[in-house]
């Protein structure tokens, strides 16, 4: 027999790579503002790589800026909760339930476009940029309260969590009367935390909510809950998307606040030309949503076999969508670990894409750009009041920031 060359293995018959053994969470140390280190390994390698999931499930993760927007653009791929495996540790185990009628971030179209059909129209630019007036009004309310108060103090109390919740309640119609409350039950359910309190805070929610719901359509006024309440959603349905507005709504501005201020007192040199040059602040808010990505991860399902990247996912495959791994891609963004507010970061993902893409993102857009130049200019001596090191970051929370941020300025 005459002896054969070797042979490079084919497609066919080399040898699968190993699922990655999960997704990585685990944050470069004293550096709260990156993605996981081995989240840009596994991009460089493999922009679409099987993945085992906590629950066993085999699947995929997407952190190629490319993949993850053909993902979450693409109608073959489900948001549909009762399909999905989680791919973060620490979540219920057992899956999810179907989503309840009003939430319409758990459904595919047609049903979903009913609701966003609705939505579309009452968060364009330029409804949201009429709010102007009155998210400034909110933010020199509580920038009034923390100089009385005087340095130093939390920002996260008593700035960044409360501004937004004010913004939610002048959006749906919460009577004056209410919004302490309102704004103690919303903070607790969406302080991060999974617990008794937790579960109290959305009970006395839902129920408000559906109270006021009832009394939208009975009296209405000039506001989102009565103009919806005009429409032909159900009372269970308007209730529903209360609590996803606000839920959409509050955690996420609030930690893009805290969060991004702390990357900017972290970064003195751009710190000093935001300051220097207030018509900056708007690209640098978008650049901190690109930067910071806070809601990290998202997940989509096949509902049919799925050529992509060179891999064929199956039907029922879970992909999970790493929004900050596609932010900090260098094939899309050059210099991409760099805060930089002169890039324009268009095509950013940090409020997805697609049929599912934030439906507040332009109320966001203008609560950020006015709450870090009111703070900005109006505490220009503003600073960390403790080390770096020691300002508390939320971990393995579905929406990255800090617990708390102590700041300090000077007095006038």
């Amino acid at each position: 027999m005459t002896p054969q060359p070797p042979t490079s293995p084919t497609p066919e018959t080399a040898a699968a790579p190993p699922p990655l053994p999960g997704l990585p969470t685990e944050r470069p140390a004293g550096c709260p503002f990156d993605p996981p280190a081995e989240l840009g390994r596994v991009r460089r390698e493999r922009p679409l790589a099987p993945m085992a999931y906590p629950d066993g499930h085999v699947g995929w993760l997407a952190t190629g800026h490319a993949v993850v927007r053909t993902v979450l653009g693409d109608p073959r791929f489900s948001s549909r909760y009762e399909l999905m495996r989680l791919p973060v540790p620490g979540m219920p185990p057992g899956g999810l339930p179907p989503a309840p009628p009003g939430d319409l971030t758990g459904i595919d179209p047609p049903e979903h476009t009913r609701y966003r059909r609705l939505l579309a129209g009452r968060f364009t630019v330029r409804r949201m940029r009429l709010l102007t007036e009155r998210v400034t009004r909110i933010c020199a309310e509580h920038l009034d309260a923390m100089e009385r108060q005087g340095p130093p103090a939390d920002l996260v109390a008593a700035y960044a969590r409360p501004v937004p919740a004010m913004v939610i309640c002048e959006l749906l119609g919460v009577p004056y009367a209410d919004r302490d409350r309102f704004q103690r039950h919303a903070e607790v359910l969406t302080g991060g935390a999974l617990d008794e309190d937790t579960g109290a805070a959305a009970a006395a929610l839902s129920a408000y909510l559906g109270d006021l719901v009832r009394a939208k359509r009975a009296e209405p006024t000039d506001d989102l809950l009565s103009e919806l309440a005009a429409t032909d959603l159900t009372d269970d349905e308007l209730t529903t998307l209360g609590v996803v507005l606000l839920g959409a709504g509050l955690d996420t501005t609030a930690n893009m606040i805290a969060l991004g201020t702390f990357a900017l007192l972290r970064n003195p040199d751009r710190l000093a030309e935001l300051r220097a040059d207030p018509q900056l602040v708007a690209p640098a808010a978008e650049e901190l949503l690109r930067y910071l990505s806070i809601a990290h991860t998202g997940a989509r399902v096949a509902l049919e076999d799925v050529e992509l990247a060179g891999h064929t996912i199956r039907a029922g495959d879970t992909v999970a969508v790493s929004l900050q791994a596609a932010n900090r891609d260098p094939l899309r963004f050059a210099g991409p670990d760099t805060l930089d507010p002169h890039r324009s970061p268009t095509g950013h993902l940090a409020f997805g894409h697609g049929v599912h893409a934030c439906v507040g993102q332009q109320l966001a857009r203008v609560e950020l750009r006015i709450a870090y130049r009111a703070l900005l200019s109006r505490l220009p001596g503003l600073r960390l009041a403790v080390a770096p090191e020691e300002v508390p970051v939320r971990v393995d929370a579905t929406v990255h920031g800090v617990v708390e941020l102590p700041v300090t300025w000077d007095e006038g």
